[in-house]
């Protein structure tokens, strides 16, 4: 591994010339590189969209999961789930510095860390499955993996619990995307607004929105508590988002019930959702002009592209990338400054063993 690339390049073994995350196979022999951090893998955190496949897949055996994350990982050499595309993010500790590596003077053998890039890309060696967390796909494990010189990272915080941390790094871009995106004064419209991304994209969105309106739409009871304890909201809607046309006369009605007046569309939506088929439901309450930013890795583009032009949406649509500048940052200070989120994350994300 002397040669060792700063993108990873050399650890992509099929097919060739492709980047680390859109190659089917990686060399995931546990030895440092020059510039390559080695990780002794505590826990992983599956991309939701990535995890709620396999349990629909295999169901929800904790030894049928394990299997088919060992299945994954040996077939390509890190934790990309073929049929998402999707894969999450790990903590653990240093345990090798590469003589090269651009965080050698800021990191020392030891530190906990998380990495804040996708398992798509990262070589992984999954040694034993100790302990699945269903409820909040969470995976205790032993194992280890690579952090390529160009990889980010975060140090994990004293006063946060490794739990929430974990969750809450999971989906950092979508809050701090949104504080990008939103401006006082406009409709903001979260779908998938009950899970950890939506939960803080609401957060961050009541913050830029200021005295504009605020909607959130998820599916089912409990997700719609945690969205009415976090007191974001203007309006709450309990309509699954897979069916776009209820999703718009819900919110059609609850807004003039509300206001007294007709719907006139928002300036922003955020879909935060883990299932696919939501990308009509992200765009039919958009008006002309605005912004549809979709998190969800269960985005279907084609499907999005396609359905806009075809009911004549000219709107601006995003892709959820999951990193801008600081967003590990501003989410841990969001999560700070936010008592109630902080409360909801430590009840939701509690370690959950069977």
């Amino acid at each position: 591994m002397a040669d060792s690339h700063p993108f990873g390049l050399h650890r992509v073994l099929e097919p060739q010339g492709v980047m680390p995350q859109a190659a089917w196979k990686l060399d995931n022999r546990m030895e440092c590189g020059v510039n390559e951090l080695l990780i002794d893998v505590e826990r992983l955190n599956i991309d939701s969209a990535s995890f709620r496949q396999i349990y629909e897949e295999v169901g929800k055996n904790e030894q049928a999961i394990a299997a088919k994350m060992k299945e994954i990982v040996a077939e390509r050499g890190k934790h990309h789930n073929p049929v998402t595309g999707s894969g999450g993010m790990l903590i653990g500790r240093v345990r090798e510095i590469g003589s090269m590596h651009p965080a050698r003077q800021e990191l020392s053998v030891g530190d906990r860390i998380a990495t804040l890039v996708s398992l798509t890309l990262t070589p992984l060696a999954l040694e034993e499955i100790l302990q699945i967390d269903v409820a909040n796909a969470q995976v205790t494990i032993r194992g280890q993996a690579i952090l390529f010189a160009t990889g980010l990272y975060a140090k994990m915080p004293d006063d946060i619990e490794e739990q929430l941390a974990l969750a809450l790094f999971d989906v950092c871009g979508a809050p701090a995307q949104t504080a990008r995106l939103v401006q006082p004064g406009q409709t903001v419209v979260v779908l998938g607004a009950g899970g950890k991304s939506g939960l803080t994209v609401l957060a961050a969105a009541r913050r830029s929105v200021r005295d504009g309106i605020v909607v959130a739409m998820d599916y089912g009871q409990l997700a719609c508590e945690r969205i009415q304890a976090l007191g974001k909201a203007d309006i709450v809607l309990d309509v699954s988002a897979q069916d776009a046309v209820a999703c718009l006369a819900s919110l059609e009605q609850a807004w003039n019930q509300r206001f007294g007046q007709a719907f006139s569309g928002a300036d922003v939506v955020i879909n935060c959702v883990n299932v696919p088929g939501t990308e009509m439901a992200s765009i039919l309450p958009c008006k002309d002009g605005g912004t549809v930013y979709f998190f969800s890795m269960a985005t279907s583009f084609t499907a999005a592209a396609l359905g806009a032009e075809g009911i004549g949406k000219d709107i601006q649509m995003m892709i959820g990338n999951g990193y801008c500048k600081n967003h590990a940052d501003y989410a841990l200070n969001l999560l700070r400054a936010e008592p109630v989120l902080q409360q909801i994350f430590r009840q939701k994300f509690a370690v959950h063993s069977h």
